[in-house]
């Protein structure tokens, strides 16, 4: 081997890593142009069974169905928007600078109250607290004067995500208007001989994961019901929207229902503060907690095993494996694209390695 040839080989292997640099440089500069991608085209597989209806059942132009579809998705948004208005404007007023005294004045004696009733008394709880290094004093460090600078820079977010929103449901039109504009995209980049198979995968992959978000809707629909029809038993204020604020976590697998959990109860001892806790606040409280459960176990042994069985074609303990592992490897952005990115990869491994023994084990049900 001379060495020039030598030299052009080292010169061609620092050619290749510096075009891996710079291109990941490039797309960790343009990461918020692809997460517009990727909501936009989770929008377009919810949309997709929408625009197909209106096509072959009601006869509608393509892009008039994708035009009163993505008028119906706005709707939806708006209406949930919507919902989240009078909570927004008395959680405003409850925790603007004003009344924070108040507000703080009110936790402290539910604190004590609390504290009281389990038969202990906040001297005592503290005293525990500083032998475990928990902190020192509760009640002398219960500050919530943060509050306000939070919610102040939750809607400087809100604001600038207006400019996201668009830009999704920009893309999303389009995605939803030319079904093929992503695959031919994508058929730039692969070989002559594979488009075929691609084109194959692409298919079943958009029919399975959009059956498996309309399903995921369906899941979260009905925890919403059973989570607002509790709420309004408690007599719990702004019920509908507290309720679909915690079946929303559902999305998160394991992780988010007990974040929905926690939230719930909190909002809802919250929402009773100045009343006895132990005639008010903790009946009310542990009636939510029966009905997270009721609502936990429907989703359980019920909606999820018929979502993962007839909309991915997976075993609940296939998938329960899988959210696990990515949950693991990549937290919990990871356990919410499990399933979705598994169930592209299958597809994948059976229309290019049908034949592997391990593949035709799981993809049997394809």
């Amino acid at each position: 081997m001379t060495p020039k040839i030598i030299s052009q080989g080292i010169l061609r292997a620092i050619g290749i890593i510096a075009g891996i640099v710079i291109t990941l440089y490039f797309l960790y500069k343009i990461q918020s142009v692809l997460v517009y991608l990727a909501i936009a085209a989770v929008v377009a597989l919810i949309g997709r069974p929408v625009v197909l209806f209106l096509r072959r059942r009601l006869k509608f132009p393509n892009t008039l169905a994708v035009v009163i579809t993505m008028l119906f998705m706005v709707g939806i948004l708006v209406g949930v928007i919507a919902l989240f208005v009078p909570l927004i404007s008395e959680q405003g007023k409850n925790l603007s600078l004003l009344n924070i005294d108040s507000l703080q004045e009110k936790l402290n004696a539910l604190y004590a109250e609390i504290t009281q009733y389990f038969g202990a008394s906040p001297t005592v709880v503290n005293e525990m607290l500083q032998q475990s290094d928990l902190g020192t004093s509760v009640l002398e460090h219960l500050d919530i004067g943060f509050i306000p600078n939070f919610l102040n820079s939750f809607l400087g977010v809100l604001s600038s995500a207006s400019i996201g929103l668009f830009s999704i449901l920009f893309i999303s039109f389009f995605f939803l208007k030319d079904s093929k504009l992503f695959q031919n995209g994508l058929l730039m980049f692969v070989p002559n001989n594979k488009e075929r198979g691609t084109v194959k995968s692409i298919d079943k992959i958009n029919n399975l994961l959009s059956r498996y978000f309309v399903g995921l809707l369906l899941q979260l629909f009905i925890l919403f019901v059973i989570y607002t029809i509790v709420l309004l038993i408690v007599g719990i204020e702004n019920a509908v929207v507290i309720a679909f604020l915690c079946s929303l976590f559902n999305i998160i697998p394991y992780v988010g229902p007990i974040i929905g959990g926690t939230i719930m109860v909190v909002l809802t001892m919250t929402s009773n503060l100045g009343m006895d806790f132990s005639t008010v606040i903790l009946p009310k409280t542990g009636y939510v907690l029966i009905g997270l459960m009721i609502g936990q176990l429907v989703d359980n042994f019920f909606s999820q095993p018929f979502i993962f069985s007839s909309s991915v074609k997976s075993h609940p303990l296939e998938i329960f494996l899988v959210i696990i592992i990515a949950g693991l490897l990549f937290g919990v952005v990871g356990m919410i694209v499990a399933v979705p990115g598994y169930t592209a990869i299958k597809v994948i491994l059976k229309e290019f390695l049908a034949e592997n023994k391990l593949v035709k084990s799981l993809t049997q049900n394809l």
